[in-house]
């Protein structure tokens, strides 16, 4: 009883300890990017619960529960995860892209951007980048609600704050090939 009660007071002390040190990086990560307290409150939740839960699986394992049982128990809950967010895959794609966006996104709240997409002229400044999506505020007051998952697999230019068109549209270059004989 007593070592169990030990094993369980390391785990809590590393748990608190390994939580301090990442919310510590993120929120130092997030001040050098400059990004809301919203979204670093989120995405400093969702890694407090992914260590939760990796502590927890090594603490059942040490507290002498068999690996074969905690292995089955795991799986099984991955399946029924996995299960029920294929149905929801867009969500979870807009989560993981907001954890990405989050650690490696080039562009700010403010920046004028636009995003290469044939169907749709999506220009605008960056008005706020949440866990899920992007708002874009067009020059002609139209809000643009982006899925950051499409925030990834698109080209995103950076545009100057007073430039309309991106330099490759600009009408002082002609860029047509004359062929000579």
């Amino acid at each position: 009883m007593t070592q169990t009660l030990l094993i369980s007071c390391l785990y809590i002390g590393i748990f608190v300890f390994a939580q301090r040190l990442l919310t510590n990086w993120v929120a130092k990560l997030a001040e050098s990017k400059q990004v809301s307290f919203k979204r670093t409150k989120l995405v400093t939740q969702y890694i407090t619960y992914l260590l939760f839960i990796i502590i927890a699986c090594l603490w059942v394992v040490s507290l002498g529960i068999e690996y074969q049982q905690v292995s089955l128990f795991i799986s099984s809950v991955f399946a029924v995860l996995g299960v029920a967010l294929v149905a929801q895959w867009s969500i979870l794609s807009n989560i993981t892209a907001g954890v990405l966006i989050f650690f490696v996104f080039p562009y700010r709240i403010g920046d004028r951007i636009k995003i290469i997409d044939k169907d749709e002229d999506v220009t605008g400044i960056i008005a706020e980048i949440s866990l899920f999506h992007v708002l874009i505020e067009r020059s002609d007051g139209i809000t643009i609600t982006y899925p950051n998952n499409l925030m990834l697999q698109k080209g995103v230019l950076k545009l100057n704050q007073t430039q309309t068109k991106p330099l490759s549209e600009s009408p002082e270059k002609d860029h047509t090939q004359v062929q000579s004989d």
